[in-house]
């Protein structure tokens, strides 16, 4: 993995190893439009919490699931 790192050019990684390679393919799983309900399935996860931290990918993934502010906006 090091070497593959190296050769990308990628210098720090925010992880490395299987994490690496798990949070790479349930970003690109999600950029393809997968469900995070599919993402957790591939990836095993027990409940939907842990797939939840991969919604943060993206702010057209985030404007999905983002919920309306509540009451009135003072401005």
């Amino acid at each position: 993995m090091a070497l593959a790192l190296k050769r990308a050019g990628i210098s720090d990684p925010p992880s490395s190893g299987a994490s690496l390679l798990r949070h790479s393919a349930a970003t690109s799983m999600l950029r393809s439009g997968a469900t995070l309900e599919a993402v957790g399935t591939v990836l095993r996860h027990r409940s939907l919490d842990m797939t939840a931290h991969y919604a943060k990918v993206g702010i057209a993934m985030l404007e999905q699931i983002a919920q309306p502010w509540p009451g009135e906006l003072t401005c």
